[in-house]
């Protein structure tokens, strides 16, 4: 047997250890209870999934959950038995939370499932080993219970120099690695070996405190008897010598950085509970379903230490270590110095219960009230962790959690060194926890807001993708819709008399009249959606852009409706020679017009940026190039308007009949006539509900505006009498411009 070497670390206090207590009787084995309470969150990370129902009758050993992501662990049912319940139940916890957990009604015959040892465990790869360990349940029982095949891969990152077991158990009160030292001192050293063939590892080092000579000597016993390599340091009692940062710190001499893990510098530790558990399972097959506790304190009549199975609730253990309810004044699981009170008696025991305390008021009495900090630094002295304990406090109270955070706060092991020698009687640990909490949350909030806000960058990106692309293909169809129409001018014979055009269809009118109204409404649509954009209304936004694109389809429809009317009605022309249509550079000036409008907005936005940085000169940079874009933008849309203006001029239109004409104008008036009547009908229902005073005058408004309507249905009924009042048919482009004025003024 080899002796390693002993360094040390900063600080440490030396309270009253308390443990000859529970080492005066044998290893304990309770009966079994009436029910076992197993919960699916027993290690960190992910809950386990339940694989049995309500009802369903499971053997010792038997698989019940299934590990629920990478940070997940199985859990295996302690003894056979009929699944009662799976139900929210009170969980061992600082806050006395509740958390879903298998409720099993033990059967008593205690019948084990077919067990599979894995006896070749140095022929297969490692991966599998793993593998075997995860679905045996194996978690790290000495901690915050990190699952045993997570810690052994992360091992493999960088080579290891050293692999500790962690067998110090430095807490007051706390023997329960002793009496497993004691017990089972060749499954431990067996297990060891395992993990040392799994990591790698050519330093394999037992650290363990000098007040455990009976541990001590069964295993410089064994490791002289096997001739093993795994070397026995024996380290001075000091807590918190125990915690893993400075074990590693006594033992090689190295301190982990911070914000690193022991992986990072080459070093891996193992509880002993863990060690003995993974040979359980390689060797006998065994899944963790049970585990040593300590069960002590001045309520309890027997203390001692049991080999307890998982699930089992405290009251029992209490019952069995003859609780002196009267005595008892806080029931604590863990240690003194790092334990935490018990709401109930009803929580269940898991993996990672190491001690049942049942303390009196004279054994620990209630704290003291906490007081000013006098600045005496004894704090600082006790700190294992070499932390400014004092510093972290001011900024907790402050909620400057930044600058704790940059003091290291996450460095700090709660061991509670700094609390057990303040004068002040400052709940130090209690600050640092709150103020971990409080970061945590604003990290997990941060996290949250970055994914919705991309989650929305994506989905805008998708929607203007579709947009444009809906865009292009209205364009397609329109400027084929115009170039079947100019073909088949084209091919129409010119007649030789210069003949009037053919009156136009009343279908055809209809479909103009709709389409310059369904034009009006998404001109309408696309500046309320430029100005939602610019206010950067999400809601408003999603709905208009629906609106818009509904509209395009709809007068898209319009279009090809009009044009293929126009197709198949008799086309009369003058002369061989036809006028190119505007139509293509009207569209051209519209998506002019609306690339100056998105590079406005996207210009804004770049100007309030700038506003809250002005130093960006990024920002600057990208502002300069959307401003040259936008004048450029500028006078593309004075180009085409001047050119699509000459257009128009240098189009004359043929003269029509005078009938026409006035038909036109009558059903024009007729149609704005109709539109009022509505209107007023609207704004007298609107009255009367709100009993405005102006009914009377509105329901005059009303039949004066049904009258005229009346009055230009009966004109249209006989046109040639409406012909023959009028003088002189109207010159025809006055018309249609009169025409566009009254469409616009129904619209509006």
């Amino acid at each position: 047997m080899q002796t390693a070497n002993v360094f040390s670390f900063h600080g440490g206090i030396h309270p009253p250890e308390n443990k000859a207590q529970s080492l005066q009787l044998p290893l304990g084995r309770p009966s079994l209870p009436s029910e076992l309470i197993l919960p699916l969150g027993q290690h960190i990370g992910q809950s386990s999934r339940p694989l049995v129902k309500v009802g369903d009758k499971v053997l010792k050993g038997e698989t019940i959950a299934i590990n629920n992501g990478f940070l997940s662990s199985f859990l295996h049912a302690p003894t056979s038995g009929t699944i009662a319940a799976i139900e929210e139940r009170l969980i061992a916890h600082p806050s006395g939370l509740s958390d879903l957990c298998i409720i099993l009604t033990p059967d008593g015959n205690e019948t084990w499932t077919t067990l599979e040892p894995l006896s070749n465990w140095q022929d297969i790869s490692k991966t599998d080993v793993l593998a075997y360990l995860s679905e045996m349940g194996i978690i790290g029982m000495g901690g915050a219970g990190f699952p045993t095949q997570v810690k052994l891969q992360g091992a493999h990152k960088n080579p290891l120099t050293h692999f500790i077991i962690n067998a110090a158990e430095c807490e007051p009160y706390i023997t329960a690695d002793d009496m497993l030292i004691r017990e089972k001192t060749l499954e431990l050293v067996l297990g060891i070996e395992i993990l040392q063939h799994l990591v790698e590892a050519d330093n394999v080092v037992i650290g363990i405190e000098d007040n455990k000579p009976t541990a001590i000597a069964a295993l410089k016993s064994l490791l002289t008897k096997r001739n093993s390599k795994i070397q026995l340091a024996v380290v001075p009692t000091k807590y918190p010598s125990g915690g893993e940062k400075q074990l590693i710190q006594l033992l090689t001499g190295k301190e982990v950085p911070s914000g690193q893990y022991p992986a990072d510098i080459g070093i891996l530790c193992q509880n002993v509970g863990t060690c003995v558990a993974v040979h359980d399972a390689i060797t006998l097959g065994k899944p963790l379903i049970s585990r040593f506790t300590t069960l002590t304190g001045d309520a309890l009549k027997n203390p001692q230490n049991v080999e307890v199975l998982l699930g089992t609730p405290v009251a029992h253990l209490l019952d069995y270590a003859d609780s002196e309810q009267k005595k008892l004044s806080r029931l604590i699981m863990g240690g003194p110095m790092m334990g935490y009170t018990l709401d109930s008696a009803a929580v269940p025991i898991v993996k990672t219960s190491n001690c049942i305390l049942a303390a009196s008021k004279k054994e620990l009495p209630a704290p003291a009230p906490e007081q000013a900090c006098i600045r005496c630094g004894m704090c600082e002295q006790a700190c294992p962790a070499s932390l400014l304990p004092q510093q972290l406090l001011w900024f907790s109270k402050s909620q400057e959690f930044e600058k704790a955070e940059h003091h290291n706060l996450f460095d700090c092991i709660e061991c509670g060194a700094c609390s057990y020698v303040c004068p002040s009687s400052i709940p130090l640990v209690q600050y640092y926890r709150h103020s971990k909490s409080s970061i945590r949350e604003a990290r997990e909030a941060n996290v949250k807001s970055d994914l919705a806000k991309q989650r929305f960058e994506a989905r805008k990106a998708r929607q203007d993708a579709e947009a444009a692309e809906k865009e292009a293909k209205r364009l397609a169809r329109q400027k084929a819709t115009s170039s079947k129409a100019t073909d088949a001018k084209k091919a129409a014979p010119a007649k030789v008399a210069p003949t009037a055009a053919a009156p136009i269809s009343d279908e055809s009118k209809k479909l103009k009249v709709d389409i310059a109204i369904g034009k009006s409404k998404l001109k309408k649509l696309q500046k309320l959606l430029l100005e939602a954009q610019e206010n950067e209304h999400i809601e408003e936004i999603n709905n208009l852009q629906l609106q818009v694109t509904d509209q395009e389809k709809a007068l898209a429809t319009l279009e090809e409706q009009l044009a293929k009317t126009v197709v198949a009605a008799p086309v009369a022309a003058t002369v061989s020679t036809t006028k190119p249509s505007p139509a293509p550079a009207n569209d051209e000036l519209k998506k002019a017009k609306v690339d100056v409008a998105l590079i406005g907005v996207k210009l804004k936005k770049l100007q309030k940026q700038l506003a809250d940085t002005p130093d960006d000169q990024e920002l600057k940079d990208k502002i300069t190039a959307f401003e040259t874009d936008l004048k450029a933008a500028q006078a593309t849309v004075s180009k085409l308007s001047e050119s699509t203006q000459q257009s128009l001029t240098a189009a004359t239109p043929e003269p029509k009949a005078a009938i026409s004409d006035e038909l036109k104008k009558l059903k024009i008036d007729a149609a704005i006539a109709k539109a009022a009547v509505k209107k007023v009908e609207k704004a007298l229902k609107k009255a009367e509900e709100i009993q405005a005073p102006e009914i009377e005058s509105i329901r005059q408004q009303l039949q004066e505006a049904q009258q005229r309507a009346d009055e230009l249905e009966k004109a249209l009924a006989n046109p040639q009498d409406a012909s023959q009042k009028t003088e002189a048919a109207p010159n025809s482009a006055d018309a249609d411009a009169a025409k566009k004025r009254k469409i616009d003024l129904a619209i509006a």
